[in-house]
């Protein structure tokens, strides 16, 4: 049995009902059709009172927001399927950061081992040809 009051705007409204007083000619719970398969059993809609203008009217506002529903619940799931793309190629690009990182390391102190072995390289050079020199100036002295 619905019933109705008047209220004045300024004061706010609780609604409450309850499905346990239904009438015995209505359908148990189980036996509803499923309008909206992938939603969960208590967001279905309930089937309306087709003599009610309101009823039909709150059913296809129902079925609406069900949809409604259903396409943030789609693009959520398509969102959260970019996120980890995009997680999994910043962690890409990270990796790539971090070899290219150590691969300057690397060629910086390679090439601090190259000038430092050139270095050497002409030093014993030109201490080779001292030698070279002195050997020559005692051969030619004996």
């Amino acid at each position: 049995m619905i019933s109705t009051a008047s209220v004045p705007a300024d004061k706010p409204v609780r609604i409450a009902f309850s499905l346990n007083d239904a009438s015995d000619d209505t359908p148990p719970e189980d036996s509803i059709p499923l309008v909206f398969p992938e939603l969960d059993q208590q967001l279905q809609p309930l089937p309306p009172c087709h003599d009610s203008a309101e009823s039909m009217q709150v059913y296809k506002q129902h079925c609406q927001i069900a949809e409604e529903y259903h396409e943030v619940k789609k693009e959520i799931a398509l969102l959260e399927e970019r996120k980890k793309e995009l997680i999994a190629k910043l962690d890409q690009a990270e990796k790539e950061k971090v070899d290219a990182a150590q691969l300057v390391r690397e060629f910086e102190a390679l090439t601090e081992e190259n000038r430092t072995l050139k270095l050497a390289q002409s030093q014993c050079v030109e201490q080779l040809e001292k030698l070279r020199i002195q050997y020559q100036k005692r051969q030619g002295s004996s």
